[in-house]
């Protein structure tokens, strides 16, 4: 999925430029790659986005073809290419408190979040064990150091924007996210009374979709929206950062549609509430097999 989606931003960035050498004048690759003085074989690898373009190259491209009006916002393509897709393992070399300290900067400058994940608890309202239960798993997957406990404290130094400042956060949760069991019965029954104490927060609101709820919009996968700068997009492989205007549209209307599908208040905590009964019964199970 990460090399299919910067593949398909190289091919149209390729012929962009194409049309760019074309509209010049320069009929053939060679021809642009002897104005250049590169390979022909370069010219024809980025027009067919074979090749990631540098940011010198398009420079350079764009005062030989007269398009150095294009010059910024093919830039910013070209950047959106680097840092589209970050491989976790790189992420994740020197373990995963890293990649929660990396999380504070952005934390601290954004004012409105807009949060969707239809199976796991959002990290900054997780418990501890909640979130030392999805850091071991972390770690086992991608084979990387096991610093759990320092992961853990660096995602809780998170909670303490919930409390300060005038930063808004709109969280939605899939009810599967209730259900998907992290750490045992004890484990999830604190996390869900931990749900039940953040709606009480002044700026954030909680929202669950039921698993039964008519759908806007089909379940998808879980992002995160900082302000409408930023879409951040994890998978098994990769974290993707999205950062183009017209995408991040479409992550705001996501979010809305599935805001339409969502219970809030009462309704919210009654499925809280049968969730924390359900691990209760499962508790009363393991306690009467052993």
């Amino acid at each position: 999925m990460s090399e299919q989606k910067a593949q398909e931003t190289r091919e149209v960035l390729g012929a962009r430029l194409r049309g760019f050498r074309k509209d010049a004048g320069f009929g053939s690759g060679r021809a642009f790659a002897a104005a250049t003085g590169w390979q022909e074989s370069k010219v024809s690898r980025i027009e067919n986005g074979k090749q990631n373009a540098s940011e010198d190259d398009i420079r350079l491209w764009c005062q030989k073809t007269g398009h150095e009006a294009d010059l910024s916002d093919l830039i910013a393509t070209v950047r959106h290419i680097d840092e589209l897709w970050l491989e976790w393992r790189r992420v994740l070399a020197a373990g995963t408190e890293n990649r929660q300290k990396q999380s504070l900067p952005l934390y601290r400058k954004t004012k409105v979040f807009r949060i969707w994940d239809p199976a796991t608890v959002w990290g900054t309202i997780q418990t501890a064990e909640y979130a030392q239960d999805v850091f071991q798993q972390v770690s086992e997957f991608h084979e990387t150091p096991a610093d759990t406990d320092a992961a853990v404290a660096k995602r809780l130094e998170r909670q303490s924007y919930l409390y300060k400042g005038d930063r808004v956060f709109s969280v939605l949760l899939g009810e599967q996210a209730l259900y998907s069991n992290h750490g045992g019965p004890e484990v999830m029954r604190g996390q869900l009374d931990r749900l039940m104490a953040v709606m009480a927060l002044p700026r954030l609101s909680l929202g669950i979709v039921p698993r039964s709820a008519h759908l806007a919009l089909w379940i998808g996968h879980a992002f995160s929206m900082f302000d409408d700068q930023l879409v951040m997009v994890e998978t098994y492989s990769a974290e993707m950062s999205v950062t183009q205007p017209r995408e991040i549209e479409l992550y705001r209307k996501a979010f809305e549609l599935h805001r339409r599908s969502a219970v809030y208040g009462q309704a919210a905590r009654n499925l809280i509430l049968a969730a924390i009964r359900h691990f209760d019964g499962m508790a009363s199970d393991g306690e009467r097999s052993t």
